[in-house]
């Protein structure tokens, strides 16, 4: 009887990208750092909380306003962003897996950015060095999330399975649907993107986003 594709196997597979060791390392200096400041206090509980309820959103918003930008040209300047750029490439072919990552190069500018709104942004370093775990928490979900959707693992859980099928609905049925990654029926449901799929008509531009990309002018 023939193995199938395994959690160990996707794991293994999963650290040989750059993006998992880039976050993790964010991740492990970011809890080392809120353990030796201390000063918790209640607002360190409820800022995950309130991360966590906003996630699905942040994820729809980046996926349909970045990812899914269109070229745009400014008289002699293109604006085509990198995310933009490589997010297009994944759709091309969902399952070439160093598509499925977030580009390392992005995270060069993403993660310091992180770091400072963490340190800038919040009244007490302790909660925005907890606000940094647990933004780097969901963002080492996210990747594990989305390389385990595009993988050969088979869906188990009732929960993976509402994850999975949504998706690579977004992926292989249409594009203007579906764009959360993480979760099912949430932000999708909130914002209109999570129509009856007996309802949908199958996009012939879900591989080939925005028509081969011709540039607004």
């Amino acid at each position: 009887m023939t193995r199938g594709f395994t959690l160990r196997d996707a794991a293994a597979e999963f650290v040989r990208h750059p993006s998992p060791w880039m976050i993790g390392a964010t991740l492990l200096v970011a809890v080392s750092a809120r353990i030796l400041v201390g000063d918790w206090q209640l607002t360190d509980a409820l800022v995950p909380l309130v991360m966590l309820a906003l996630f699905p959103f942040f994820e729809w918003i980046v996926h349909v306003f970045i990812l899914h930008w269109r070229p745009k040209v400014l008289g002699p300047v293109t604006i085509d962003p990198l995310l933009a750029r490589e997010h297009r490439r994944h759709h091309v072919d969902p399952r070439t897996v160093a598509l499925i990552f977030i580009p390392w190069l992005a995270l060069l500018w993403v993660l310091p950015v992180a770091v400072a709104i963490a340190l800038l942004a919040f009244p007490r370093v302790g909660l925005g060095l907890t606000y940094l775990s647990f933004l780097t928490m969901l963002g080492m979900g996210y990747e594990w999330c989305h390389y385990l959707i595009h993988s050969d693992y088979k869906p188990r859980s009732a929960a993976y399975r509402a994850i999975w099928r949504n998706h690579r609905r977004h992926h292989y049925k249409n594009e203007h649907y579906w764009f959360t990654v993480t979760s099912s029926g949430t932000a999708d449901r909130v914002l209109g993107t999570c129509p009856d799929p007996a309802t949908v008509p199958s996009s012939p531009t879900a591989r080939d986003l925005h028509a081969a990309t011709t540039p607004e002018r």
